[in-house]
């Protein structure tokens, strides 16, 4: 079962959120991770928003390459090792419009994005922030946090 995240850039200025959807691990252990590792940057996370929704985040955007791995020759094992460190786009792979970034005029407008995210990102003055947004379980619902912080409170 996937677990679906948004992830955006606040701009600074206005207020304004350019967003994408991720439908695989949007957990803060792999994708909070994978953001704040690999997209430290704000060049670097307007390039990922400019890829638009994702299937799945990886280290690098990368390069346009097969989405299918069923017909793809050695099979999801191949595919993995060639592809498996890139994003997985579904406009720029898989050829699918309407994927573009989406644009929200404030947070909360991003937030009331109706994806089905579990876990919303945000990047901010050079900071990843996450909030859970449907774990009624989780101690951070509704709460905007540091993904450090987040990641160290889960460990301990």
């Amino acid at each position: 079962m996937a677990t679906r995240s948004r992830i955006g850039i606040i701009d600074n200025r206005t207020g304004e959120v350019t967003s994408i959807y991720c439908h695989w691990d949007g957990y803060p252990e792999h994708n909070g991770r994978l953001l704040v590792a690999h997209y430290a940057g704000e060049s670097k996370v307007r390039e990922l928003m400019a890829l638009g929704n994702i299937s799945s985040l990886a280290p690098e955007i990368g390069v346009q390459h097969p989405f299918d791995t069923h017909d793809f020759p050695g099979g999801y094992v191949e595919h993995n090792k060639l592809y498996g460190h890139m994003c997985m786009a579904y406009g720029r792979d898989r050829g699918e419009t309407g994927q573009e970034a989406e644009h929200s005029v404030s947070v909360q407008e991003y937030l009331n994005i109706d994806c089905g995210a579990e876990y919303y990102y945000i990047f901010h003055y050079g900071r990843w922030m996450v909030q859970s947004v449907y774990h009624n379980q989780d101690k951070h619902r509704d709460r905007w946090r540091l993904v450090e912080d987040y990641l160290e409170e889960e460990v301990a």
